[in-house]
């Protein structure tokens, strides 16, 4: 599995564990775990745009290979 795939699939879990807790912070008032879900829901969208970053910067690069 490729670094991008990799940092992709981790971001959508941190994602999803992220809501989760910001549910359930919500749901029992408990104001830092809503904090710590939105704080990992940040940083899942983070992985999944270094995912992007990356697979862009590989397919240009075989672009490049291509025309040399």
């Amino acid at each position: 599995m490729s670094s991008s795939t990799t940092d992709k699939i981790k971001g959508l879990a941190n994602e999803a564990v992220g809501n989760v807790k910001q549910g359930i912070g919500k749901a029992t008032d408990n104001d830092k775990l809503q904090a710590e879900g939105k704080a990992q829901e940040l940083k899942g969208e983070a992985q999944k745009t270094v995912g992007d970053v990356k697979d862009g910067a590989s397919n240009l690069a075989d672009k490049v290979k291509s025309k040399i």
